[in-house]
């Protein structure tokens, strides 16, 4: 039976999307299969959902083997896909009205939201020489693009689970191999997006980013109505807890746009470099270790010494006193996320309150990642009633999180931000192709 728009929304909300949402979805995802019909001519072969994320607290931790708490956000991607015989890979944004089209090796680079789909075909053109990767790929997206909820992971998920299926890549040897379950999976898209090998699979151009795999681990391991911490480096669960009943998230964008294709790439990078360095530094001195977040763990001790190798680390594009500030901050957002877990099972919203304020002063202080839009968002959403409020994600613009009583919802969404809107965490990653 071929999927519908009702049965698309219906099957999300049975698997945990609020029930306001229903609409949205429905809408969305017809726009995708009205498009793939006009395309095709036929019912897809393959529909998902993608959801975005939200990052509650972790910023620039995963990279570094630290610890984040997220959870999948209501909003996302809506995908359909078939294959085609002649090799070339179509991507078709429903909602914008544009395409792409990835065909041989030696063909030019697309630009934009392009850019993602060609370097996930293209890694995994790479990792399985063998496979037949044609397929004609529908999406629309309701995620705010370049608003820190991953709208860029999400694609890249959206197209590589896509082509995966179409190619039959679940029992190619070499998957089954280096791909166990979701955390696997999850490790591998982030590697197709930074370029960086994974296990046996070969490393290819990424999308310029040096990022980790928070994005696609809440993407794919995330759960409905629950914040879930993992450790990273390699990505390991540690907990989830359910949001409270009479707590809602409010979502708002800065207004100053967040690209990792654009100018925000290269301040993201020094973050994730500056983790390098340090972690370099110490591995040229002491016991290997895998990450930064491994270094820290490895003794009482760890803390000082990693400071003191601030010095030999130094570059003349990071300084001693900056790498410090970085050591400083990945330990205190490291350090946040049990006990914002912990606050969540337990409804404490004082405890988020000192939290949030905290995680918000260091990415000022500290990380330097925010920009005026970002933090005056963040301070305005407590002026308003919020009990606790934080920028999340890259930085460098994007949006930020508030929690609100539910009984306050629609009188602090109002005053807050233009765009802003509530939620509870959805679904996760879902395959919807036989509802």
């Amino acid at each position: 039976m071929a999927v519908t728009a009702d049965r698309f929304a219906s099957a999300l909300v049975d698997r945990g999307l609020d029930e306001t949402e229903r609409e949205a979805k429905r809408v969305l995802s017809r726009a995708v299969l009205d498009r793939h019909a006009h395309v095709r001519g036929e019912a897809p072969d393959h529909v998902w959902w993608v959801p975005g994320r939200l990052e509650v607290f972790g910023k620039h931790t995963d990279y570094a083997g630290g610890r984040t708490l997220v959870c999948p956000v209501p909003r996302g991607f809506a995908v359909a896909a078939s294959r085609r015989a002649d090799g070339v890979v179509r991507a078709i944004d429903a909602g914008r009205g544009q395409d792409v089209v990835v065909g041989p090796p030696k063909a030019g680079t697309p630009a934009g939201w392009g850019r993602y789909v060609e370097v996930a075909v293209r890694r995994l053109q790479r990792n399985f020489p063998a496979a037949a990767f044609g397929a004609d790929i529908v999406f629309a997206s309701d995620v705010p693009s370049a608003c820190g909820m991953s709208s860029s992971s999400a694609l890249v998920v959206a197209v590589a689970t896509a082509l995966a299926r179409i190619a039959g890549l679940q029992d190619h040897p070499a998957w089954r191999a280096a791909i166990r379950d979701d955390l696997d999976a999850a490790a591998y898209f982030a590697c197709i997006e930074n370029g960086a090998s994974f296990r046996e699979l070969d490393g290819n151009p990424g999308v310029g980013t040096h990022g980790g795999s928070e994005d696609h681990t809440a993407i794919l391991a995330g759960r409905p109505g629950y914040v879930s911490a993992f450790r990273f480096v390699p990505p390991s669960p540690l907990g989830s807890a359910a949001v409270p009943g009479d707590w809602r998230f409010a979502i708002a964008p800065s207004g100053v746009a967040a690209r990792k294709i654009g100018a925000a790439q290269a301040p993201y990078n020094r973050l994730s470099a500056a983790t390098r360095l340090l972690i370099d530094a110490w591995n040229r001195s002491e016991p290997r270790a895998a990450s930064l977040g491994a270094a820290l763990c490895s003794g009482e001790s760890a803390r000082s010494r990693l400071l003191a190798l601030a010095e030999a680390a130094a570059t003349p594009e990071a300084s001693a006193t900056w790498l410090r500030d970085r050591l400083e901050h990945f330990i205190r957002e490291d350090g946040r996320v049990l006990p914002a877990l912990e606050a969540f099972a337990h409804a404490d919203a004082a405890a988020l309150t000192a939290l949030a304020e905290s995680s918000q002063r260091d990415a000022e202080t500290l990380l330097r990642n925010q920009v005026p839009a970002s933090s005056a968002l963040a301070r305005s959403a407590r002026s308003l009633g919020a009990f606790a409020a934080c920028s999340f994600g890259a930085g460098f613009g994007g949006a930020v999180w508030a929690l609100v009583p539910a009984s306050s919802t629609t009188r602090f969404v109002a005053a807050w931000q233009p765009g802003a809107f509530l939620m509870t965490p959805g679904p996760p990653l879902t395959d919807l192709s036989g509802v």
